[in-house]
């Protein structure tokens, strides 16, 4: 079992992050049972790359002093699986938000699928979502698109080394992507059902991988919590 000490010295955690919880609020429960559990005042817990709430899978948190490793766990390749749903769009590019469009998809044959997918290997550029966390003029671009701001966004380069088709059903894609720091796997969704001439958002998305951290050796939140010394 871990000390007080370890944590405080500094520990990288493995956490499978459940369904509709922020990664902030993973960061928040961590800390909270850690310092309970020991009777700290103070320590330092913080995650290595957000998961937006409707992901599930892989998140890296670090205490103590390997929070000054986060950095180096951020710029890590990453892994993800999920499912693209084609022929509607949503302001979001996922779930949070309702279709606002549909489009044809009559013409889209499996081939054109698997043929579009090279179009999203190597070095790309992407739009960010409106509805994400990245900050412009002090404000976080969601709050911007929450409250009905149009707000011009610059496109960023991100390379994608893999992007394979699982499974088609229908018109759900189920995908496998390996990426760098800084992709929106919702605006590969957004952009890869427009390449489509069609439309296409992110209806599941799980990480799975965060360089050679594999979700396989991560634990629930309740897991983790349940292993910690009770007070």
């Amino acid at each position: 079992m871990k000390t007080k000490d370890d944590f405080l010295s500094g520990q990288v955690l493995l956490i499978d992050k459940p369904l509709h919880w922020t990664s902030f609020q993973v960061v928040n429960k961590l800390r909270w049972a850690i310092r309970k559990a020991f009777d700290i005042k103070k320590i330092k817990v913080g995650h290595a790359g957000t998961l937006d709430p409707l992901a599930t899978g892989l998140l890296i948190i670090c205490t103590g002093k390997m929070t000054k490793q986060i950095n180096t766990f951020q710029a890590q390749i990453k892994t993800y699986t999920g499912t693209i749903v084609l022929g509607s769009t949503t302001p979001s590019y996922d779930l949070e938000t309702e279709i606002d469009k549909t489009f044809p998809t009559e013409h889209i044959t499996e081939d054109l699928i698997q043929q579009t997918t090279k179009q999203f290997i190597g070095d790309i550029e992407q739009y960010p979502p409106i509805f994400s966390a990245i900050k412009k003029e002090g404000k976080r671009l969601y709050e911007f698109a929450r409250a009905g701001e149009t707000v011009e966004i610059k496109p960023r380069t991100i390379h994608v080394s893999e992007f394979e088709i699982i499974e088609i059903d229908g018109l759900n894609i189920n995908f496998k992507v390996v990426c760098s720091k800084g992709t929106y796997i919702r605006s590969l969704a957004y952009d890869f059902g427009k390449a489509l001439q069609s439309g296409g958002h992110l209806s599941v998305l799980r990480r799975t991988k965060i360089g050679d951290f594999d979700v396989e050796n991560a634990v629930s939140i309740e897991h983790f919590i349940e292993g910690l010394p009770l007070k």
